[in-house]
């Protein structure tokens, strides 16, 4: 015969000495409710270790993922990542990722916010705060098939001018008169692109376009997220003519369906209802004249190519004056 367990008020309180089946219940309920609370204490603290050894397994897991770099190179990888970048990326970058009306020259080697794999993947995956650029819900697999594809495009040598910055800094403020429409570092105009990060986003050879040609490929101006119904914005010139007759030059600031708000060229910002104004015209070309060699020599072009290569906005906290 088994031997049998010790009496406890739990088991069976009527077998207690000098107890009464009354006060044994209540010593029972008692007993079991301190169980009970035991046991939800015990599965509580279960669960957080789970929990806690799940996050530190997910920490690992996304610390090591930018180390799988064994696909890049490939050609399979590369025609992959073509293929996502088109689809996902163009909009902003460009379908050949020269840069876009919103994202960067991803070609020229430059990569503010990191040139490492690792770098690039985090980029990608979890966007740059502050900026245009969100986070993605590529695969990992997908993340590194698009790195290949941009490594595919970096040239051997970056490309540049053999021009003298000081001396295009000089004609940038100066004698060229880029700073009456043109920001670097809260010093210039407002008519035309802040131009403070603009080696980190353009190659050499878009910027002597924009320079001789500007009508060739007008950025794109910037689109205030929560304006559902904003229409896209260009730096092109854009004319509103009043129920006056008045004919009225800028660029569009914000528009949508119903008004245009306008940056004159005298720098000014006018507000109009398009039901109270004759037209509202976009003419599709820059309000910047073309620098042709008899406005900027080929040696101005070259210093002032040379200059704008150096403004990466490494120090956007600084003023840089005249």
């Amino acid at each position: 015969m088994q031997p049998q367990p010790p009496d406890f008020p739990g088991k069976n309180p009527s077998r207690i000495k000098g107890v009464s089946s009354k006060e044994g219940v209540a010593l029972q309920k008692a007993t079991l409710t301190f169980q009970g609370y035991a046991a939800r204490c015990t599965v509580t603290v279960v669960a957080a270790l789970c929990m806690a050894a799940g996050l530190a397994s997910n920490e690992a897991t996304a610390a090591e993922k930018p180390t799988s770099t064994s696909s890049l190179g490939t050609a399979a990888a590369v025609k992959e990542g073509a293929s996502l970048f088109r689809a996902n990326c163009s909009p902003c970058h460009g379908l050949s990722a020269r840069g876009g009306g919103r994202g960067p020259d991803l070609t020229s080697g430059r990569w503010t916010h990191g040139s490492s794999d690792a770098a690039i993947f985090r980029t990608i995956t979890s966007g740059v705060p502050g900026t245009e650029m969100p986070a993605n819900g590529f695969e990992d697999s997908e993340v590194w098939a698009i790195i290949a594809y941009l490594r595919s495009l970096t040239p051997p040598h970056r490309a540049t001018v053999s021009g003298d910055p000081a001396n295009g800094k000089k004609i940038f403020f100066g004698s060229a008169g880029c700073s009456n429409c043109h920001m670097i570092r809260g010093s210039g105009g407002l008519l035309g692109p802040d131009l403070s990060r603009v080696a980190a986003a353009r190659s050499v050879a878009y910027l002597i376009d924009s320079i001789r040609q500007p009508d060739k490929d007008l950025s794109a101006g910037m689109l205030d997220p929560n304006n559902h119904y904003g229409l896209p914005l260009i730096y092109d010139t854009v004319s509103v003519v009043t129920a006056r007759g008045e004919r009225i030059t800028g660029i569009a600031r914000n528009e949508d369906t119903f008004s245009v708000q306008l940056l004159t060229t005298d720098q000014n910002l006018r507000f109009f209802l398009k039901n109270e104004v004759k037209e509202v015209t976009h003419e599709r070309k820059s309000l910047m004249p073309p620098y042709s060699e008899d406005r900027l020599s080929k040696s101005q072009l070259h210093d002032l190519v040379a200059y704008l290569q150096t403004l990466r906005g490494e120090e956007s906290g600084s003023k840089e004056g005249r």
